[in-house]
């Protein structure tokens, strides 16, 4: 059931990026363009996603626990380091150039997009890289001293 419901929630995402135009990276990077061919059409998109957000969790904090999972995973870490710093700016730099972030890449992949086929590969070696290095392994658990279950 928990395999049919997140891939259930996986397809109304993907199709949600392809509507808003999200997996198109001249759209995003034109919205990236302030002095330039600005288009603030995915304004609306961030809203509606702030909108789903919030009356989102609302809804899900009236349980008691998730309907898939023993209790809450909710994040702790609140310190802003080198490392948040040093990832998000890596992060914008990376979408601004490529007009892509990491859901809209894997979405636009099976259109086989030349963008999609250099920027997927490359952010998974770069996931990879980064959990080598942090972690000292290839392999093992993601990054997690900054959650805890509630």
């Amino acid at each position: 059931m928990r395999t049919v419901i997140n891939a259930l929630a996986g397809l109304i995402f993907g199709l949600g990026l392809l509507i808003s135009g999200m997996a198109n990276p001249a759209k995003v990077q034109n919205f990236l363009d302030l002095a330039g061919t600005f288009d603030p059409s995915l304004i609306f998109v961030m809203i509606g996603a702030i909108a789903v957000t919030f009356l989102g969790y609302r809804f899900a904090f009236q349980r008691p626990r998730p309907i898939l999972a023993e209790r809450f995973s909710l994040p702790t870490a609140k310190d802003i380091d080198a490392r948040v710093i040093l990832g998000a700016g890596l992060f914008g730099i990376g979408w601004g150039l490529s007009g892509f972030c990491p859901g809209p890449a894997v979405t636009s992949l099976p259109l086989l997009a030349k963008g999609t086929l250099v920027f997927v590969p490359a952010m998974l070696i770069g996931i990879g890289l980064v959990r080598f290095l942090v972690q000292g392994r290839p392999s093992g658990k993601a990054l997690s001293a900054g959650t805890r279950n509630a």
